[in-house]
């Protein structure tokens, strides 16, 4: 389930060839099909159950978080790269703000985040996969039985937005903090190369310092990096 001690890890160079393949990262980019939602249900203790449950209960963005200073910044470095897929000023700022509060809550980046919706959904609302996973975050109907209730819209952009956060974060968990491989079980498609070089891709078109963020790092060398 999850990586073994340092000394036992591949070399770095042999990890990144994974994911920094050239003709890889193009192929990925070419395709206007993201391969989503195929999170695989599994038994969760009850412990772990209850702990996810709690995360997702219900606490609203604060009605004053779009203007704090730092989250205003972010939402105005942004918006330009979505004004195309979604050209309404005000629903990109609370899809902005919404995926900010969230991100931020579950102790994920916020770029990260953006970057997942990129290519699970491509910020369609309502977005379907052939597996049935929903929403911006493409998240599989089955979580709202076992870690919320069957009354929870996944087409609700903060509840998705909640669910999704949530359940990366379990998987980064799970996985001790690599990204490569949280990315993969969160695509359904664990320890493969092309879902977490997609996101990487996108994470360069969000990053406002062009690329450079350690994330982007981690996530080609399998590496864990520190909750925000």
């Amino acid at each position: 389930m999850t990586r073994g001690s340092p000394p036992g890890r591949q070399p770095a160079f042999a990890i990144a060839q994974r994911l920094l393949a050239p003709a890889l990262v193009a192929l990925v980019l070419a395709s206007s099909a993201a391969q989503a939602g195929f999170q695989a249900e599994e038994d969760l203790s009850p412990s772990v159950a209850t702990l996810l449950s709690q995360a997702i209960a219900d606490r609203p963005v604060p009605a004053d978080y779009a203007t704090r200073a730092e989250v205003a910044s972010w939402i105005i470095q942004m918006g330009p790269r979505l004004a195309q897929r979604i050209p309404d000023a005000a629903e990109r700022r609370d899809l902005l703000a919404t995926v900010h509060y969230e991100s931020i809550r579950a102790g994920l980046d916020p770029q990260l985040v953006l970057s997942v919706i990129h290519h699970e959904s491509g910020f369609k609302k309502y977005a379907v996969s052939s597996a049935d996973a929903r929403g911006y975050m493409q998240v599989m109907p089955f979580w709202t039985r076992v870690i919320g209730g069957v009354e929870h819209n996944l087409f609700h952009l903060r509840t998705n937005l909640r669910y999704g956060c949530v359940i990366l974060r379990h998987y980064l968990d799970r996985e001790n903090g690599d990204l490569f491989l949280a990315l993969g079980r969160y695509n359904g498609s664990r320890g493969q190369p092309v879902y977490p070089s997609a996101v990487a891709a996108a994470m360069r078109r969000y990053e406002p310092g062009g690329g450079s963020s350690p994330v982007i790092a981690s996530i080609a060398l399998g590496t864990g990096v520190p909750s925000k």
